[in-house]
């Protein structure tokens, strides 16, 4: 069995608990799946089961960083695929995909919500508040236990900022915009660079070893282009 990756050490902790969780088929999907992947250092995002090709249970998982690799998908796939057939939690025959959250990812955590400040969301609520259920706006803040969307589509009479309990939050998501994939790249390429500037000091450390103990120096590390999570998904029967 392949395995991931050690995670680094990140601000947002690889614990904290979903706010938005699924009814139903999925959330018992979610209970064999979670305790799987945070033994392997990853986070639950979001557990979708539908009726494409017969039965898809989309697993969408992440780092505490919001990563996730290629590799990260065929380990949780492996790992994942024989618990799921333990647990039976679905009756019937169905396609297990794995996927990264992507750029216009679902919010369910506490720390999406203030990662997400400044960025334009879509947010549904299971309890109608000032008369709807559906609000469009860019994340002004995160007060508490509640997050305060200044709104788009507001008439001139009425007030643009609404504050939302998270408790009563449904689903949401960030909405695809140019600024929200400016961000991405830029993080991207940050990653990029604190990878390479590990593996110059790891290529540092392992010429000095060699010069120390008489040796021949080792030779330059070639190293591996980095994986792109813009979108990747992994099936298996």
């Amino acid at each position: 069995m392949l395995e991931p990756t050690a995670p680094t050490p990140d601000a947002f902790d690889l614990q904290e608990p979903r706010l938005i969780v699924e009814p139903g088929l999925a959330a018992r999907v979610a209970a064999v799946a979670e305790p799987v992947l945070l033994g392997m250092g990853f986070r639950l995002v979001r557990i979708k089961v539908s009726g494409e090709a017969g039965c898809t249970v989309q697993i969408m998982a992440e780092r505490p960083d919001g990563s996730l690799t290629i590799d990260d998908c065929e380990a949780i796939s492996k790992a994942l695929s024989p618990v799921m057939d333990i647990a039976d939690p679905i009756d019937r025959a169905y396609r297990l995909e794995i996927s990264s959250p992507g750029i216009d990812r679902p919010l369910v955590r506490r720390s999406d919500f203030v990662r997400a400040n400044g960025h334009l969301a879509k947010i549904e609520l299971r309890i109608a508040h000032l008369g709807r259920k559906r609000f469009r706006g860019t994340i002004a803040s995160v007060e508490g236990d509640a997050v305060r969307l200044r709104r788009d589509d507001t008439p001139a009479e009425d007030t643009a900022e609404v504050l939302l309990a998270m408790d009563d939050i449904g689903e949401a998501r960030l909405v695809l915009t140019d600024a929200l994939i400016a961000e991405a790249l830029r993080k991207g390429k940050e990653a990029e660079r604190a990878a390479r500037q590990g593996n110059d000091d790891q290529g540092h450390d392992d010429q000095g070893n060699d010069d120390e103990a008489g040796g021949t120096p080792a030779a330059p590390r070639k190293r591996a282009a980095p994986k792109t999570t813009k979108q990747h998904r992994l099936q298996g029967d």
